[in-house]
C-alpha cells in the first residue's frame, strides 16, 4: 500500500499555524504571567502599608490587649455560631414583620386622627379640661378632713340621691319649686294676734299647718331612726 504524501507546501502551512497557536499561547502566557506579577507587587506594597499601620494602630491598644484575648474571642464567637445565626434570623423576622407592619401602623395612625379629630369637633378635649378645673376647685377648696367625712357618709349621700331620684319624689320637689316660684305674697298691714287666731280657722290653713307638723315629726323620727343605727 503506497502512503499519500502531502505537499511540502501544505505541510509547511500546517506547521506555520501550529507555530502561530503556540506563539499566541506562549504570549497570552507570558502576559498572564506579567499581569500576576505586577498584581503581587502591588499587592506586597498595599500589604506592607497596612501592616504598618496595623502596627502602628495596636501599638495604641497594644498595653490594653493581648494574643490570648483574641484566641478567646475567636473561640467564643466558633462556640456561639449557632446563636449568632439564630439571631440573625431573627432580625431579619423583625425587619420583615416591620416591613409588612408599616402600612397597618400607617392605616391605624390615620385612623387615631380622624378619631381625635372627631373628639376635639366634638367638644370632648374641652370638656376634659374643664372637668379637671373642676377636680382642681374641688381639690383646692377642701381639706382632707372634708374628703374624710365625705368617704364615712358616702353610703348615705348615695342613698339620699336614689331616693330624690324616684318620680313621686321628684314630682314633690318640682311641684314646689313650681309654687315657690310664683309664690309672690306681700304683707303691708299690721296683723293682730286675733287676726291670726281668725285665719287659723280658714281650711286651707289647717291644712298647711297639719303639712308642717307632719313633717317636722316625720324629720325627727326619721333624726331618731338613724342616730340609733350608728350606736
Amino acid at each position: 500500500m503506497i502512503m499519500e504524501t502531502k505537499p511540502i507546501e501544505q505541510q509547511l502551512s500546517e506547521i506555520n499555524k501550529k507555530l502561530d497557536v503556540l506563539t499566541s499561547y506562549m504570549t497570552e502566557q507570558q502576559r498572564r504571567q506579567r499581569e500576576w506579577k505586577e498584581l503581587q507587587e502591588d499587592l506586597t506594597i498595599i500589604g506592607k502599608d497596612v501592616f504598618q499601620t496595623a502596627v502602628t494602630e495596636l501599638d495604641e491598644v497594644a498595653q490594653h490587649f493581648e494574643t490570648t484575648d483574641l484566641l478567646y474571642l475567636i473561640k467564643k464567637l466558633l462556640r456561639n455560631v449557632r446563636n449568632i445565626s439564630k439571631m440573625m434570623d431573627q432580625v431579619e423576622s423583625a425587619v420583615d414583620f416591620l416591613e409588612d407592619a408599616t402600612p397597618l401602623s400607617k392605616q391605624i395612625f390615620s385612623q387615631l386622627l380622624d378619631t381625635l379629630t372627631e373628639f376635639e369637633r366634638k367638644g370632648y378635649f374641652d370638656f376634659t379640661r374643664e372637668s379637671l378645673k373642676i377636680v382642681d376647685t374641688i381639690v383646692t377648696t377642701f381639706t382632707i378632713e372634708d374628703i374624710k367625712l365625705l368617704r364615712a357618709n358616702i353610703v348615705g349621700i348615695i342613698e339620699t340621691f336614689r331616693n330624690m331620684t324616684q318620680p313621686e319624689v321628684l314630682g314633690s320637689v318640682n311641684n314646689a319649686l313650681h309654687f315657690f316660684k310664683e309664690l309672690d305674697v306681700v304683707v303691708d298691714e299690721k296683723i293682730t294676734v286675733w287676726q291670726l287666731i281668725r285665719e287659723m280657722s280658714d281650711p286651707e290653713m289647717k291644712r298647711g299647718l297639719a303639712f308642717i307638723l307632719r313633717f317636722m315629726k316625720n324629720m325627727v323620727r326619721t333624726n331618731g331612726s338613724v342616730e340609733n343605727s350608728e350606736t
